[in-house]
């Protein structure tokens, strides 16, 4: 019986995959910077990290490595058609979700290994064949829809909160404000607010908030809501309570480069571009005096049509334009990120017990921000996507 019971386990040990990884650069995710170390990965997670002889799998010597980057702000469904125009909804359900996979696939292939799609319906069934190791893509997390202050009174918001997560949302996204081209002033009365995001904590749920404007960002912060996003016109004060209640700042700025550098693609006016082109130098401000006040700032992009694939640039908007320093940005988009998805103990870091989800640059991002245009390698989960080594 005990000889039984050993084959068994050995033929279990055997067909766990380990892999080795040879590091010059390591930066952990932390703020630490390593040197000269393996990495050793037993499946999904990473089993131990020290210096050490054993052969490598993979050799990094001369690259610098990362945890997987999160961007905790895109929408996956917005694609560019054959002819390089903004598409968001509409059009053939299989076409979507064959361009949502797309955008996925992409995105991977940049270095991001989590993202956070806020969000449409066709990104479920997405999330769930990724899941599945069917098709290449990031971890997905997805609010399946975006609730508005028009969906009703505080109850029929409770009721829609619930409704979203029995239809398998990850988080729960709603309008506090108009968008930047309205002025971002309050849409959704304290009481709608504080309903949604006090039902989605009742049903275990994060909330992350749409919020230009600074009343209604302060509105949701009162309301316990978990994230405020884009935040461009914050006073001080309310980023004091923001840093003083723990609630998480995700600033975008990629989001509104893109809309110029592709306005092609788009429908916008003159007049709403010139809106958006005003939006840049605020939202540097913003993050700038987040920093100083010592709000916990989230890594996300808003990325739509024609920015999948590029998110990486908000790293260089934030430290080039933002003047953040680059150990801050990587954090942010590491395990400051993985904290605000509420799974700081699983991603973001690179440490013995977490998903082995590793991004490797040509060049050092901490002293050439620019490094994080040249990914070389990716894997998530133990498995690579990328090695262009």
């Amino acid at each position: 019986m005990k000889a039984i019971i050993c084959v068994a386990l050995c033929a279990a040990s055997l067909g766990a995959q380990t892999i080795v990884i040879q590091a010059g650069t390591i930066l952990d995710g932390r703020g630490g910077v390593l040197k000269d170390r393996q990495i050793v990965i037993d499946g999904a997670k990473i089993r131990s990290l020290a210096a050490g002889k054993a052969k490598a799998t993979y050799d990094l010597r001369g690259l610098t490595v990362m945890p997987g980057w999160i961007d905790t702000h895109i929408h996956l469904n917005w694609h560019l058609d054959a002819n390089h125009k903004s598409v968001s909804e509409g059009g053939e359900p299989e076409q979507m979700a064959l361009e949502t996979a797309g955008d996925a696939y992409i995105t991977l292939n940049g270095g991001f290994t989590t993202v956070q799609s806020v969000g449409a319906a066709i990104d479920a069934p997405v999330r769930d064949i990724v899941a599945r190791g069917l098709i290449p893509g990031p971890r997905i997390l997805t609010s399946m829809r975006q609730i508005q202050a028009s969906a009703g009174d505080p109850e029929a918001l409770r009721a829609l909160v619930r409704k979203t997560k029995e239809e398998g949302a990850d988080v729960i996204k709603l309008f506090a404000t108009s968008g930047l081209g309205a002025g971002g002033g309050q849409t959704m009365t304290d009481e709608q607010i504080q309903a949604v995001c006090s039902e989605a904590k009742a049903v275990g749920l994060r909330s992350v908030v749409h919020a230009i404007g600074d009343k209604g960002a302060r509105a949701a912060v009162l309301a316990g809501c978990t994230s405020i996003e884009h935040g461009t016109f914050l006073k001080d004060e309310t980023l004091d309570l923001m840093a003083q209640r723990g609630t998480f700042f995700d600033p975008n700025l990629l989001v509104l480069h893109n809309y110029l550098d592709n306005r092609q693609a788009f429908t916008f006016t003159q007049a709403q571009l010139d809106i958006i082109g005003k939006g840049i130098a605020p939202t540097e401000d913003v993050i700038r005096r987040a920093r100083a006040h010592n709000v916990k700032l989230a890594f996300g992009t808003d990325a739509v049509a024609g920015s999948h694939g590029r998110n990486a640039e908000e790293f260089i908007y934030r430290v080039r334009d933002a003047n953040e320093k680059p150990m801050d940005a990587i954090v942010s988009a590491t395990s400051r990120s993985a904290e605000s998805l509420g799974m700081g103990d699983t991603i973001g870091t690179v440490a013995p017990g977490y998903q082995a989800d590793l991004v490797a640059t040509d060049g050092n991002p901490l002293t050439d921000i620019t490094a994080v245009r040249r990914v070389v390698f990716v894997m998530k989960g133990g498995k690579v996507y990328r090695n262009a080594k």
